[in-house]
C-alpha cells in the first residue's frame, strides 16, 4: 500500500511541477509584456522587426497555453478516478463558467486597470473556460473516440484557414470564437476582442483527458514515462519534418540573412489560433516535461515548482496585479521612459526582474496551496 501511495505521489507531484515550470515561463512573458511594450511582437514573430534577443525570450512563453490546458484535460480525467463521470462533467461546467466570469472581470481589470474597460479582451483563461465546458460534453464520448476527435481537430483545423467570414454573417460570433481572430459588436461601446479562438484548444484539452489513463494509481512509472518521452520525441520529430517540408500547418518558413535568422523563421509559429506546427512542438516538450520531472520529483526544484503549480490561478491573478502596481508605480517615479509606456532600456532587466517576481510570490502562492490542502470542505478553493 505504502508503494502504491508513493506512485500515486509521484506522478502528482510531476503533474505539478511541470504546471509550476509553465508559471514561471509564463511571468517570463508577462514581464516582457509589462516592461518591454515598446519592443512588441506580433503573432507570429516576424524576423525582421524582431531582434533575436526579443524572439528568443517570447518563445520561451509559448509552451505555457499548450501545456496548461493539457494538463487541464489529465487533471479532468484524474477527477473522474474519485468522481463519477455526472460529476466530472458538472464541475467541468461550473469551473468553465467561474473562469469565464473571473477573466472578463478580475483579470480583465488586472491588465488594464480601467473600469469600465475599453475593450474586454478574451484571453486564455475565457479560452481554458470554455475548452472546459466542451470537455464536460466530450467525457461521454468512448475513449477511442474522443483520442480520434483530439487528433483530427489538432492535425486538420488548418484546413479552415482559409474560412473567413464578415461581420454580416449570421455565424460571425461563433466563427470568430471558434476559429476566427477577430473583434465582435461591442457591448454598450465596449468593445470585445476574442484573443484565443477555442477550436484547436479543444483538442488539446480532449487529448489531455485521453492520455489519462497512463497516470491511472496502478500504472507502471516506467512504462508511463516510456510512453511520454516516445510521444514527445515523435511530436518534435513530426514537427521538424512537416515543418522543413513547408507544406501544411503554418506560413511557410524562409532562409534569412544568417543561420541565426534562418532558425527564427523556422521556428516561428502562428498562437491566435494556434496552428498544428505551433502546438506539435509545445506537447511534445510537455509530455517530456512529464516524464522528466516525474524522475526528479524527490529534488527541492521539483517541489518548489510543485508549489506554484499546486495553485496556479492563485499565482496567476497575484502576478499580474502585482505587475500592474509596480508598472504603475514605475510610472509614477520615472514616467513615460519609452514613448508612450514605461520601459526597460535592456532586455536583460526582464531576465533579471522574473526571480525578483516569482520568488516573493511563492511564498503566498505556498500559504494559499497548503490551505487549499487544509480546508477541502471549502468547495470555492477547489477553482483555484
Amino acid at each position: 500500500m505504502a508503494a502504491s501511495g508513493a506512485k500515486v505521489g509521484r506522478r502528482m507531484v510531476a503533474i505539478d511541477a511541470v504546471r509550476g515550470f509553465i508559471m514561471v515561463c509564463m511571468a517570463v512573458d508577462h514581464v516582457r509584456e509589462t516592461f518591454f511594450l515598446h519592443h512588441q511582437v506580433t503573432d507570429p514573430m516576424d524576423i525582421l522587426m524582431v531582434s533575436p534577443g526579443v524572439f528568443f525570450t517570447r518563445l520561451v512563453s509559448e509552451i505555457c497555453a499548450p501545456v496548461f490546458i493539457l494538463l487541464a484535460g489529465l487533471s479532468a480525467w484524474l477527477y473522474g478516478q474519485s468522481h463519477t463521470k455526472s460529476d466530472v462533467s458538472s464541475f467541468l461546467i461550473k469551473r468553465g463558467l467561474f473562469l469565464i466570469l473571473l477573466e472578463v472581470t478580475v483579470v480583465n481589470f488586472g491588465w488594464t486597470a480601467k473600469f469600465p474597460p475599453d475593450t474586454l479582451w478574451l484571453q486564455v483563461i475565457w479560452c481554458i473556460g470554455l475548452c472546459m465546458l466542451a470537455l464536460s460534453a466530450l467525457i461521454y464520448l468512448p475513449r477511442a473516440l474522443q483520442i480520434a476527435v483530439a487528433i483530427i481537430i489538432i492535425f486538420g483545423h488548418n484546413l479552415l484557414d482559409g474560412v473567413t467570414l464578415s461581420e454580416q454573417s449570421p455565424f460571425f460570433p461563433i466563427w470568430a470564437i471558434l476559429h476566427q481572430r477577430a473583434y465582435l459588436a461591442p457591448i454598450d461601446g465596449i468593445k470585445i476582442h476574442v484573443t484565443y479562438p477555442v477550436l484547436p484548444w479543444i483538442g488539446v484539452i480532449l487529448a489531455g483527458y485521453a492520455i489519462g489513463p497512463l497516470f491511472a494509481r496502478d500504472s507502471s512509472p516506467e512504462r508511463r514515462q516510456s510512453i511520454l518521452i516516445s510521444m514527445g520525441l515523435g511530436l518534435l520529430a513530426m514537427f521538424v519534418l512537416i515543418r522543413y517540408a513547408n507544406v501544411y500547418g503554418e506560413e511557410p518558413w524562409m532562409h534569412g540573412q544568417d543561420i541565426l535568422h534562418t532558425l527564427m523563421s523556422f521556428l516561428s509559429t502562428k498562437k491566435y489560433p494556434p496552428s498544428l506546427m505551433f502546438l506539435l512542438p509545445n506537447i511534445g516538450l510537455g509530455l517530456l516535461l512529464l516524464a522528466g520531472f516525474e524522475r526528479i520529483d524527490r529534488t527541492k526544484f521539483s517541489e518548489v515548482l510543485a508549489v506554484l503549480g499546486g495553485a496556479p490561478m492563485f499565482f496567476y491573478l497575484l502576478h499580474i496585479y502585482v505587475l500592474k502596481i509596480l508598472y504603475l508605480c514605475a510610472v509614477g517615479i520615472w514616467g513615460l521612459t519609452q514613448g508612450n509606456v514605461f520601459g526597460f532600456e535592456h532586455l536583460w532587466a526582464i531576465w533579471v526582474w522574473v526571480p525578483l517576481l516569482v520568488i516573493p510570490l511563492y511564498f503566498p502562492t505556498r500559504w494559499f496551496s497548503r490551505l487549499k490542502q487544509r480546508r477541502r470542505d471549502l468547495w470555492v478553493l477547489k477553482y483555484f
